[in-house]
């Protein structure tokens, strides 16, 4: 088991780093200033793109691409540290062509879509045409149990109809959006049992242009507003061919789960990527900072503070990491094994994040508190993500779940290890 980066990865790694430093921070301000003025996607965002095309770090996280395709074949574990220095600036990835939610959905199309959908939807995502949605989410049902999703699709004809209320949809007012994959219940369906109730789910690509799709707003996500949008997405009685059905008919949930592993590796390493700016900007401020008669860094709680944010974040990195070098063993890895280590992964992230920037804000103070530092909007991902991609107790459920199933198997070989009084008689003999 080694983490090392390939000779490769660490070549894109350094040449992200340099790009990184010298295109896109440098129009950091302008990026945001352009975003305030409602000038967005701000228009020199397309020319970094075609930049980035030209230097080789485009669509750098799926290692199926085909010879024909644009981009680079890295692995989980090759593209971890990539996604790593990407997370420090939110808007970077989208330079690079590796945004969510369209890598997932890429990841979709990528494995099920038919010729005519790789035609129309996965070559334009692939080539930075066109942006896309993954539409989950629902208000009026606990979506973390997905197997409550209400909005339904019916054949009708030689089509498809839809209908129900999506929210929190990632992407969906990015102007450029052009397709939602919408995960939907059949219509005609009775009430199954447990095991039923997850094949009664399938995809749908469903063009936002469609008649009845309507985004009904973008939901702040604690007083912040994302320009790609969180968006509430009604769906009235929407009529799309049959062939928008993505793979087979009743297989969503499985081919949800087959989007998940890679989407959460990359969520994970850019918050990484995150807590790591976080923590160089509180030494940097310790180190600039005085408080009664000496710099903050001889506080020893500011030191105990640094120290923390350090070692945690060194043990969330190997351990997404883990989870990416499992992803990358194919059918050779347990696949509960890898579930579970794919659900740990989600909740360590999102509550280091909070912990690592909670930090760094005492340690800056008011200014910590303001725009002026990425702090505030970090701590705030922080806590969107451990509701967003399902909450962390659902998470915790798969990893305990896991460790049960691993008991049962084994059940009495612990007791080995307890002490009984006949032993203690009776303590064994040595043989010669």
């Amino acid at each position: 088991m080694d983490f090392a980066p390939s000779p490769l990865a660490r070549e894109l790694h350094e040449r992200l780093t340099a790009f990184m430093d010298r295109y896109l921070l440098p129009y950091n301000a302008a990026w945001h200033a352009a975003v305030a003025a409602g000038d967005y996607p701000p228009p020199f965002v397309e020319d970094l793109k075609a930049l980035a095309r030209e230097e080789g770090l485009w669509n750098l996280f799926l290692p199926t691409l085909r010879e024909d395709e644009p981009g680079t074949r890295l692995n989980n574990l090759d593209y971890a540290p990539l996604a790593e220095a990407m997370g420090r600036l939110p808007w970077a990835a989208e330079v690079f062509n590796c945004q969510a939610p369209d890598t997932g959905n890429i990841e979709l199309l990528h494995r099920f879509a038919t010729p005519a959908q790789r035609t129309r939807w996965l070559v334009p995502l692939l080539h930075g045409q066109l942006r896309s949605a993954f539409a989950m989410s629902e208000p009026d049902v606990a979506s973390s149990d997905p197997t409550n999703l209400q909005t339904t699709v019916r054949r009708e004809g030689d089509g498809l109809v839809l209908s129900g209320r999506k929210w929190f949809i990632t992407g969906a007012a990015h102007p450029h959006c052009q397709l939602l994959i919408v995960l939907c219940r059949d219509a005609d369906a009775e009430d199954a049992d447990q095991t039923g109730s997850h094949h009664r789910h399938s995809m749908v690509l469903v063009p936002v242009d469609t008649p009845g799709v309507r985004i009904v707003r973008n939901i702040s996500v604690l007083h912040h507003h994302a320009p790609e949008g969180h968006c509430e997405i009604l769906l009235r009685s929407v009529r799309v061919p049959a062939d928008h059905l993505l793979g087979d008919w009743g297989a969503g949930f499985a081919m949800a789960q087959a989007r998940l592993g890679p989407g959460r590796v990359h969520h994970c390493m850019r918050t990484i990527g995150q807590c790591e700016l976080a923590l160089s900007l509180a030494t940097e401020r310790a180190l600039e900072r005085t408080a009664f008669g000496k710099p903050l860094a001889e506080q020893a709680n500011v030191q105990e503070w640094l120290a923390e944010s350090r070692i945690e974040i060194d043990q969330a990195r190997l351990l997404v990491l883990h989870a990416a070098w499992l992803l990358d063993q194919g059918d050779a890895a347990d696949a509960r094994a890898v579930r579970a280590q794919v659900a740990a992964i989600k909740v360590v992230a999102a509550r280091l994040q909070q912990r690592v920037v909670d930090r760094a804000m005492q340690v800056f103070g008011a200014m910590g508190l303001s725009p002026d530092t990425p702090l505030a909007a970090f701590w705030t991902w922080g806590r969107a993500l451990r509701l967003m991609d399902g909450p962390d107790e659902v998470h915790l459920r798969t990893v305990a779940r896991h460790e049960l199933a691993q008991a049962r198997a084994g059940l009495g070989e612990s007791a080995a290890w307890f002490t009984t009084p006949e032993q203690l008689r009776a303590p064994p003999h040595l043989s010669a």
